[in-house]
């Protein structure tokens, strides 16, 4: 039985990929782990509606708190992605499009995306952070 705070993070990582999806990208893996590291979601961007073209590859940290959505909150959660877990992020992602073959061309990136869910309504704010983690 995964622990309570689990429980609240997935719930956060399903407002995102929920997000993410209405956005228009595909959702190519979730919760994808290596020793030392995971990328919550792995999405990618595509040609159009019916391509199956990957133009682009997105890789999302999911940063979830409790609060009302404020710009505070934004601030706290981003926080938590300091230099080390941004070094496990880029080592992932190169390991994760190592594994799948992806070729060396394609464009990819890491997103965050901050998810302060208010207990009191059930809903959630989402903030998107593109290109949030650089130094590739």
């Amino acid at each position: 039985m995964p622990s309570e705070k689990r429980q609240f993070g997935d719930v956060g990582e399903e407002f995102a990929a929920n997000y993410l999806k209405q956005k228009g990208y595909k959702i190519l893996d979730r919760n994808w782990r290596i020793k030392g590291g995971e990328i919550d979601i792995v999405a990618a961007k595509t040609s159009g509606i019916f391509s199956t073209k990957i133009e682009e590859i997105i890789f999302v940290e999911v940063k979830t708190i409790k609060g009302a959505g404020s710009e505070f909150d934004a601030a706290l959660a981003a926080q938590n992605v300091h230099y080390q877990k941004q070094r496990r992020l880029i080592r992932a992602a190169k390991t994760y499009l190592a594994h799948k073959k992806i070729p060396p061309q394609t464009f990819w990136r890491i997103d965050v995306l901050l998810v302060a869910l208010n207990p009191n309504s059930g809903l959630a704010k989402i903030e998107h952070l593109e290109n949030a983690v650089w130094g590739k």
